[in-house]
């Protein structure tokens, strides 16, 4: 039996309720994480296709269902032994990022993976980037 990989990318029931109150607003969605602009480096959502990824860009998987999460190439290579949890808090976001309006915002929390679940991960391999989605 073959031991299931542990999840880059999580996302709180805080931030799934938002995410399903955007995507009723805005329809499906999708978010990028950037390594330092604009707000630092909290997680953006856009529209989906509204945000371009990038050949480099690396897929860190899916949340509330079908929400893609992007990251930088350069931002991943810091954070691929990290397990990331997107949550919202109180607060103005982000101007681009779609949960600006509603008086919260976006934020990462992450941990570190154990031993374990780096080496499963390594041996997978590295998530697909954006050269290699269709």
């Amino acid at each position: 039996m073959t031991t299931p990989l542990p999840p880059r990318i999580l996302a709180t029931d805080a931030a799934q309720a938002l995410m399903v109150q955007l995507a009723a607003k805005h329809g499906p969605l999708m978010f990028h994480q950037s390594g330092g602009c604009c707000d630092g480096s909290a997680p953006m959502c856009f529209p989906r296709g509204e945000f371009r990824i990038g050949a480099q860009d690396v897929l860190l998987g899916y949340i509330a269902g079908d929400v893609p999460v992007w990251i930088g190439a350069a931002q991943f290579d810091y954070w691929r032994h990290t397990q990331v949890t997107i949550d919202m808090v109180p607060g103005r976001g982000a101007g681009m990022s779609l949960e600006s309006p509603e008086g919260v915002r976006f934020i990462v929390r992450s941990r570190i993976f154990t031993d374990r679940e780096n080496a499963l991960l390594e041996a997978a391999g590295d998530p697909p980037r954006g050269d290699a989605i269709a």
